[in-house]
């Protein structure tokens, strides 16, 4: 028998016990549509929390004063904002830029203080898509200029300042030479995000009056955000901006600037890598049980296979293609089961709101809605139709190498 037709006789070899090849073929496609679940759930919540973190934040990159990243100050600042966000937008990625002021002040009224972080920003400029805070402020209360006397307070600094809106408060805090400076807001607005940690301790300011508090320039500020259309090429735009803007500026991608973010992340691809290898040693575990189960229940008929011609090698690729045909039929009806849940998911979500009884997920600080949706990376889904193939096709080398080592004459004599 000629070796291209080794695979006509390995498909028809498979299907001789259906029971056992469907049992087989049931365990690729559970743990393909596993892997896949949870790689799209994985990779859509975490990039959803990157991205959140960097648009309430400094961005996918910041472009910040070379020592800021250590010893945050609001003296450590960077000129020529605009021709930063200019140089940055150049760059393929890119998908837009921001200019903030970020640091913490005192928060005054007649009866009450207390510290709180800011973001000045500029309300002409950004709108909910840029800075998500503003969803939680009423669109009218919402700050209308740059330049105007008002402050939008977290609903619970509100309340523990006893500063309800219309109420004016004092803010203190160090301007750019390292003097005490104070300035007079009243309460336009309150933002409800619902995190604690957020609403409690934070407030947004308009940036060219905080420009005048702080004795910063016109196009001075604390940094520039940087957005990308994907967060996996914050760390080659960074190497990029960081070439283009000189050694007075520092670009510094997320994972940087964010390290608790960072390390929440990491954990989280950490155990889903942990519960991949798991799920793939119990695949390859089932293909070899039933590969090796099949060579031995054969083993009279490999003898009579290489009584009349075949040779070792022969065999042993008769073998390998079993199992290349149980990985391919596996992957292929994987996918399509996997097909209509992940369609289903990925546009209308899962709300783990019943299983949390929060409508919110707090992640150091950012509040990320209980609805989840899977939406996998295309390189990680070809990674994980790859590495069941391989170990599939690995499962089988051994059962492979035993069919080759047949003895014609004892095998024969097997009942």
């Amino acid at each position: 028998m000629s070796g291209p037709r080794l695979y006509a006789m390995a498909w028809r070899n498979l299907w001789r016990n259906q029971r056992r090849t469907l049992i087989t073929l049931f365990a690729i496609v559970f743990g393909l549509f596993m892997a896949i679940f949870f790689s799209g759930l994985t990779d859509q919540s975490l990039g959803d929390a990157i991205d959140m973190a960097a648009k309430v934040g400094a961005g996918h990159v910041t472009l910040q004063h070379p020592e800021q990243l250590d010893t945050p100050s609001t003296k450590r600042t960077v000129l020529h904002a605009r021709a930063l966000e200019a140089q940055a937008r150049a760059i393929p990625g890119v998908s837009g830029t921001t200019t903030r002021i970020a640091g913490q002040l005192m928060l005054a009224t007649a009866g009450q203080m207390q510290a709180a972080q800011f973001i000045a920003y500029d309300p002409a400029a950004e709108t909910p898509e840029t800075l998500p805070f503003l969803r939680a402020v009423p669109e009218a209360d919402r700050l209308k200029g740059p330049r105007e006397a008002g402050i939008i307070l977290g609903v619970g600094l509100s309340e523990s300042l006893g500063a309800p809106l219309g109420r004016k408060v004092v803010y203190t805090l160090t301007d750019k030479s390292g003097e005490i400076v104070t300035g007079l807001a009243r309460v336009t607005g309150l933002l409800r995000s619902g995190s604690d940690g957020i609403d409690g301790a934070f407030c947004l300011l308009p940036i060219d009056t905080l420009r005048a508090a702080l004795g910063y320039g016109a196009d001075e500020s604390t940094f520039v955000a940087v957005y990308l259309r994907d967060h996996r090429d914050s760390d080659k735009v960074a190497r990029r901006l960081q070439a283009a803007v000189g050694p007075e500026v520092v670009a510094l991608p997320w994972h940087q600037v964010s390290p608790d973010i960072a390390a929440f992340i990491a954990t989280k691809e950490g155990g889903l890598v942990v519960m991949g290898i798991i799920m793939l040693l119990l695949t390859g575990a089932g293909i070899f049980n039933t590969m090796f189960v099949s060579v031995m229940e054969r083993l009279r008929e490999f003898g009579v296979l290489m009584a009349i011609g075949f040779s070792p090698g022969r065999l042993f690729r008769l073998v390998v293609w079993e199992s290349l045909w149980l990985g391919l039929v596996g992957v292929l009806a994987g996918l399509a089961v996997t097909a209509w849940p992940y369609y289903f998911l990925s546009t209308h979500g899962w709300d783990t709101a019943s299983m949390t009884g929060s409508k919110s997920l707090e992640v150091a600080g950012l509040a990320l809605s209980s609805v989840m949706y899977t939406r996998i990376h295309l390189d990680h889904a070809i990674w994980i139709v790859a590495v069941i193939l391989v170990a599939t096709v690995l499962s089988g080398l051994y059962p492979a190498w035993r069919a080759g080592r047949v003895v014609p004459v004892e095998s024969i004599k097997l009942v």
